[in-house]
């Protein structure tokens, strides 16, 4: 039999195939459900996928976007989007996106008033570290500063940050600590077989996942993917670092040509107080040199 490869949940190609198709509907409300606290009578009981390209991608971008996107029972919009890339914007791309997604899709329509405009929640999973907190997930609306109070619930932004999972008995998890757990793959064969019978839904997704690996297209497609978020980042990183040095080499250059502009060090003396060596400082010298 063949054996199921090691995969990442977050590969957002898995997280479409599970989480975007009609017949695993049930699973993505449980995961909406946990993510926004509800339960009870107060749980969303449907789901209507929409078109998920809520604004069309630059046609170069081969990474894209997917996301999943539906509007639920009550007419509450909510686009769940797994974040595989850090682009340095998470706040205003989220903030960007909520705001498309609360104004169009007949979100007004003539004659109507504000009063009909429907809430709106973003959700969005990182692959990455993003906020300010140790805790993997945070929910934003709109409150007063002073006394907290809470604006209106049109507003929902949440973000599941997946690398700040920290492991703990399936048993004492909540709700939103188990799909952490699912997207984090980090637990062994009896904590999943745990996990799974602790929510139908967790192991309907683990059953899709496994299914969508054992595909030789799907899994190719995978590696694929996963192969360009790779590159990606790694480039992402090397840009960074490359800006990096370059700012070292700004301030280095500003710092010696301060210490040549007193004239009372030799260039010996400022090249072991900048850190550099005698002929970068005799190259900034030559360069900034007064013209007579």
């Amino acid at each position: 039999m063949k054996k199921i490869p090691h995969y990442d949940p977050t590969n957002d190609l898995i997280f479409k195939f599970v989480f975007g198709r009609e017949e695993r509907k049930n699973v993505t409300l449980s995961f909406i459900n946990a993510m926004t606290g509800r339960e009870g009578e107060n749980a969303f009981v449907d789901l209507d996928f929409q078109n998920p390209e809520l604004v069309p991608d630059k046609e170069d971008d081969k990474l894209g976007r997917l996301d999943v996107f539906g509007i639920l029972d009550n007419k509450t919009r909510v686009d769940i989007e797994m974040q595989v890339f850090n682009h340095r914007n998470m706040e205003k791309r989220s903030l960007f996106y909520w705001a498309h997604m609360y104004l169009h899709f007949d979100a007004l329509k003539s004659g109507q008033g504000y009063r009909q405009i429907k809430p709106a929640i973003a959700i969005n999973i990182l692959r990455f570290p993003f906020l300010p907190t140790e805790e993997p997930f945070s929910q934003y609306g709109i409150y007063n500063i002073k006394n907290r109070h809470k604006l209106t619930d049109d507003l929902e932004l949440d973000f599941l940050e997946i690398p700040k999972y920290k492991n703990k008995p399936v048993k004492d998890m909540n709700r939103v600590e188990r799909w952490l757990a699912y997207f984090a793959n980090r637990l062994g064969p009896a904590e999943k077989e745990e996990l799974a019978m602790m929510n139908p839904e967790i192991a309907e997704a683990m059953d899709a996942s496994n299914r969508f690996m054992m595909d030789d297209k799907a899994y190719f497609e995978y590696v694929q993917r996963e192969s360009a978020i790779w590159d990606y980042n790694n480039d992402m990183e090397g840009s960074r670092e490359e800006g990096r040095e370059e700012e070292a080499q700004v301030k280095t250059e500003h710092f010696v040509r301060n210490l040549l502009a007193m004239k009372v060090m030799s260039h010996e003396d400022i090249a072991k107080a900048a850190e550099t060596t005698v002929d970068e400082v005799e190259r900034i010298a030559r360069e900034h040199a007064t013209p007579k």
